[in-house]
């Protein structure tokens, strides 16, 4: 019997068959790529920050400033750049670097933990910044650009697609960040802050974490969010968010609980304490209480609540429904202003 041996190249004359359809998709993918980083790398920003020294002061180590470094993007011609709240958070001073090596002194404008967003302000002419696109229009599988500075080296860019949306982080404020995009354009140390673009170099998200043992799931929260902080940030210096006065923990609710007081959710919120500090007009509100129910909207956790304690609730008569005594209660506060 003669063998034939089958090879993936033919005469040169003859291509084989995967070459000519092959061929154009590499180089779209490529042209895309290439054409986006132009655009973009010019409004990336790389952020240096000094900060107060941690070392104790009995300790024999030096207490020089600490050093450290993350990515950002400017959003306005006149000095505006927007970056993660934990790569400027503690910081001293600032120096901003530009691509086209010139320096300048960064003013922090305003950070707000709870979404791992800050901005900052340089003084500079012959500016270039980016646009925002409406993440609502981004979807599972589009191309996704990410550029920042990773472990100091300059203007790097990575490319990916959205893996997923709709996912939700814990912030080092302990509330939860929501509509965080999460994609496997490589991320590392030194790319937070920096901008995940589209295939028309439009921002779609703030780069701000990568699980470490993973391969390939880094998250950004996206660019509504970020358009939304970054304009309050710019106009009040902080993000306002409503406050109770109170501590409390999830619990489960009972099914005979639940029967009695018609609730169709499955826990709620146990008041442990209620802090008499003025802020808040909560003297309605005893601890034992469960909240499950916030402005007629249903709440099964803190998160919950953290979500329904807008800006727009400060100041503003709010009906919360309790059990208390397990049963049924509606009552009346006043959210103050947390700080």
């Amino acid at each position: 019997m003669k063998l034939q041996f089958v090879t993936d190249s033919g005469p040169d004359d003859m291509p084989s068959d995967n070459e000519p359809r092959d061929a154009p998709l590499l180089d779209a993918y490529s042209n895309t790529v290439v054409k986006v980083a132009k655009k973009v790398s010019g409004s990336v920003v790389q952020i240096k920050v000094r900060r107060k020294p941690t070392a104790p002061a009995t300790s024999p180590r030096p207490r020089g400033s600490e050093g450290g470094s993350g990515s950002g993007f400017l959003i306005s011609t006149d000095g505006y750049l927007i970056t993660n709240h934990h790569v400027v958070a503690g910081a001293e001073s600032l120096e901003v670097a530009l691509p086209d090596g010139r320096s300048f002194d960064g003013t922090l404008v305003g950070q707000d933990p709870a979404t791992d967003l800050a901005v900052v302000k340089i003084y500079a002419d012959s500016l270039k910044a980016i646009r925002f696109a409406d993440s609502r229009q981004v979807q599972v599988g589009q191309i996704a650009i990410a550029v920042g500075n990773p472990y100091g080296f300059q203007y790097s860019v990575t490319a990916g697609v959205v893996s997923a949306l709709g996912r939700t982080l814990r912030s080092e404020s302990g509330r939860l960040i929501d509509e965080v995009i999460q994609t496997d354009a490589s991320l590392n140390p030194g790319n937070s802050g920096g901008p995940l673009v589209d295939s028309n170099g439009a921002v779609i998200g703030v780069n701000t974490a990568v699980i470490l043992p993973a391969q390939g799931i880094c998250f950004a929260v996206s660019s509504n969010l970020a358009e939304r902080v970054a304009g309050k940030l710019i106009l009040h210096g902080r993000v306002r968010r409503g406050y109770l006065g109170i501590a409390g923990q999830i619990v489960n609710l009972t099914e005979r609980i639940r029967q009695y007081n018609q609730l169709s959710y499955r826990t709620g919120v146990l008041i442990t304490s209620v802090e008499p500090d003025g802020l808040a007009g909560n003297e309605s509100l005893r601890p034992d209480d469960i909240i499950v129910e916030f402005a007629g909207q249903p709440v099964g956790s803190v998160d919950d609540l953290h979500r329904l304690l807008t800006e727009e609730t400060i100041g503003q008569k709010q009906s919360v429904t309790v059990l208390r005594q397990n049963f049924r209660r509606e009552v009346f506060v006043t959210p103050g202003e947390i700080r």
